[in-house]
C-alpha cells in the first residue's frame, strides 16, 4: 500500500489498547470473531422492498461462516416468488459476507440479508445458547408437517367488524358469533393436509372431511357466518 511521504516521517508511537473484539455467544459458547469463517448460527430477519410493495422472511443456518440452510418466504407483488426461488439457488453455499454482496433478485429479500447479517455477527441469532447450534433441517422444521408457510390474513372494517380469513390453522370457512355478534371461534380447512392425505392414496372427500376442523368455542355458537360473504 501507498504511503505519504509526510506519514513515513513521523515517529513511531505504540498502541496498547488492542483488546480484540467483544465476544458474541454462538451455539452454546463465546467467542471473539475476527473472521466470516469463525461465524455459525441460526436465525430469521424480515425486509421489505423499497416501494414497500412486499416482505421477505429470511431464515438461514449458517456454519463456519457458509449458509448450509435457508428458507425465503415471501408476500406481496406477484413476482416475489420467482424472485425467492432464485434466492434460494444463489444463498446456500456461499459465506454470509458472499450474500451480503449479491443480488437475491428482490428488495425485500436483499433487505432480510442485511438484517439477518447484522443479527448473524453480532450474536443475536435463535442458536445462540443452543450448544451446538440447531441441525440442517431446522428451517424446514418451522413449515410444521404439511411444510407450507402460513400467511395470517384478517380483515375488518368499523362498519361491520372483524373477519378472519387464514389463520396459522387454515382457511376459514365459518366464523362462529355468541348471543352479543362477537367471535368466540371458527372452523377451518386447512388444503396443506388434506393434500398431504390425497397423496397418501386418500378418497379426496375423505381427506376434505379429515381436514376440517374447529377452533375455540365454534360449537357454542349461535351464528354462524361466511367471512367471505356475510
Amino acid at each position: 500500500m501507498e504511503i505519504l511521504n509526510e506519514i513515513k516521517n513521523m515517529c513511531c508511537v505504540k498502541n496498547n489498547a488492542n483488546h480484540g473484539p467483544a465476544v458474541i455467544p454462538q451455539e452454546g459458547h463465546w467467542d471473539k470473531v475476527t473472521e466470516i469463517s469463525q461465524i455459525s448460527g441460526f436465525t430469521h430477519g424480515c425486509g421489505a422492498c423499497a416501494p414497500q410493495q412486499g416482505t421477505c422472511k429470511l431464515t438461514l443456518n449458517v456454519k463456519n461462516g457458509v449458509i448450509q440452510e435457508a428458507l425465503v418466504e415471501t408476500i406481496g407483488c406477484s413476482g416475489m416468488t420467482q424472485s425467492a426461488a432464485m434466492a434460494g439457488e444463489i444463498l446456500t453455499g456461499k459465506t454470509i459476507l458472499e450474500a451480503l454482496n449479491t443480488d437475491l433478485v428482490c428488495d425485500a429479500i436483499n433487505d432480510a440479508m442485511k438484517n439477518l447479517f447484522m443479527q448473524i455477527v453480532y450474536g443475536r441469532t435463535q442458536s445462540a445458547f443452543s450448544e451446538n447450534g440447531l441441525p440442517i433441517g431446522s428451517a424446514l422444521d418451522d413449515l410444521g408437517k404439511n411444510r407450507s408457510s402460513l400467511v395470517g390474513t384478517i380483515y375488518s372494517t368499523k362498519e361491520k367488524g372483524t373477519r378472519y380469513l387464514n389463520t396459522a390453522d387454515g382457511f376459514i370457512t365459518k366464523l362462529a358469533l355468541d348471543k352479543n355478534n362477537e367471535i368466540i371461534g371458527y372452523e377451518f380447512v386447512n388444503f396443506a393436509n388434506m393434500y398431504r392425505l390425497i397423496s397418501a392414496n386418500k378418497d379426496v372427500k375423505e381427506a376434505y372431511n379429515e381436514s376440517i376442523k374447529q377452533y375455540g368455542r365454534f360449537n357454542d355458537g349461535v351464528k354462524f357466518i361466511d367471512p367471505r360473504k356475510e
